[in-house]
């Protein structure tokens, strides 16, 4: 009886463990033999890594810091507004870095996220506790272009100056520097005309009386190629000296001092202009005027003010003053036709340079217009070309 009741036991493990291993298999079993595959579900694209942030340069057109007031984080004036210039000349202005409570409610991650945290080097030369050096301000102009990060520095505003509501009151200047002016103003009956121009504009690096009129050593077989001449820029306020001298507390003339926003404007990007980068690098030793200068050239690249043929001129013979816009390039674009008196004539036998030139493009594609361009010398004849020289021979 108990060897039946064994048999039986052991009957019931072989039935139960072969149940139990056709649970496991059959499901294998089948989806290899009667039910079609499954569609593996679409894997989701990988998103693109995120642009990485630079926090080494400050941009004041990011959304975030557009978004605010300038007073949020200049402070009007800055404490060591009497210490930058020279006592004489000193006036209050914004002439120093934020605090940094102005940046730490936003960036305290990048403060503290490294023994040598990169978002220090805006305002320090030295991250590194304890280094407390800095670069200067970018205002005062005058000592951060010397400085070796305003070398390169490019700011990220452009400033809007009517021309036309300065004009009319123009009367005088005084050189304080020979890159900016300070200057002073008073009604006036009629425009001043060229007084009022020189009173902000004034020929940069003249050659004068010297016999080296290049601004650094051309090529020995530099032919007809181009090499920058000294005189060719004219000079342009850079300091808040030349605006508050009028605009200030005892004036009442606004906009006021610490109304940034009034001048300082975000800068759109610049046009094509008629620059040539490689070239600037191998003339070399240009410094930041010049090459600024250079950059917003948007008519003849190769144009000198300081030519005696040029310099003979009246400013109103090529430019419309009372018609710049400074935060609008097109508006400071000389045209063609302002040539017409010395290099366009109604054919090439009569000596105008733009008739030889379009003539020498005719007869080869490959030819650069070089007397007066640069990098617009390999482009197309613009339409304004044709036209002002069909206006002189009456076609």
């Amino acid at each position: 009886m108990a060897k039946h009741q064994q048999n039986v036991v052991g009957a019931l493990i072989i039935v139960f463990l072969g149940f139990a291993l056709y649970g496991f298999l059959y499901p294998r079993v089948i989806s290899k033999t009667s039910t079609p595959a499954a569609t593996p579900k679409p894997k989701t694209p990988a998103l693109a890594p995120a642009k990485a942030v630079r926090f080494t340069d400050f941009d004041h057109d990011r959304a975030q810091h557009e978004k605010l007031a300038c007073n949020s984080c200049h402070k009007f004036p800055s404490a060591n507004w009497k210490r930058v210039r020279k006592e004489s000349e000193a006036f209050p202005d914004v002439t120093d870095y934020p605090k940094h409570e102005s940046c730490l409610n936003c960036h305290r991650a990048q403060f503290f996220g490294s023994p040598k945290p990169n978002i220090c080097t805006i305002c320090h030369t030295n991250p590194a506790p304890g280094k407390s050096m800095r670069h200067p301000f970018p205002n005062p102009r005058e000592v951060f272009d010397l400085s070796a990060k305003g070398k390169n520095a490019v700011s990220d505003f452009a400033v809007a100056f009517p021309h036309d509501k300065h004009i009319g009151i123009v009367s005088e200047s005084q050189a304080v520097r020979g890159d900016f002016i300070r200057a002073s103003f008073k009604s006036s009956p009629k425009p001043p005309g060229e007084e009022s121009c020189s009173v902000c504009h004034q020929t940069y690096q003249p050659q004068g009386s010297s016999d080296i009129e290049f601004v650094t050593k051309p090529p020995e077989k530099l032919g007809d190629g181009f090499w920058l001449k000294k005189g060719t820029f004219k000079t342009a306020p850079i300091s808040h000296a030349a605006c508050f001298t009028c605009h200030s507390p005892d004036t009442g003339i606004l906009p006021a001092q610490n109304n940034c926003a009034a001048c300082h404007k975000l800068a759109e990007k610049l046009p094509v202009t008629d620059f040539d980068a490689k070239l600037a690098a191998a003339i070399g030793d240009l410094n930041k005027i010049t090459l600024a200068s250079w950059r917003k050239r948007d008519s003849s690249g190769t144009f000198i003010h300081e030519f005696s043929a040029h310099s003979d001129l009246e400013c109103a013979s090529c430019h419309n003053a009372a018609a710049i816009n400074t935060i609008d390039a097109l508006t400071k674009k000389v045209p063609i036709t302002s040539c017409n008196m010395c290099h366009i004539t109604e054919t090439s036998d009569d000596g105008g340079i733009l008739n030889f030139e379009i003539d020498a493009r005719k007869k080869d594609t490959s030819f650069q217009c070089a007397k007066c361009h640069i990098a617009f010398g390999r482009m197309p004849v613009p339409e304004s070309h044709i036209k002002a020289i069909a206006a002189l021979s009456g076609k």
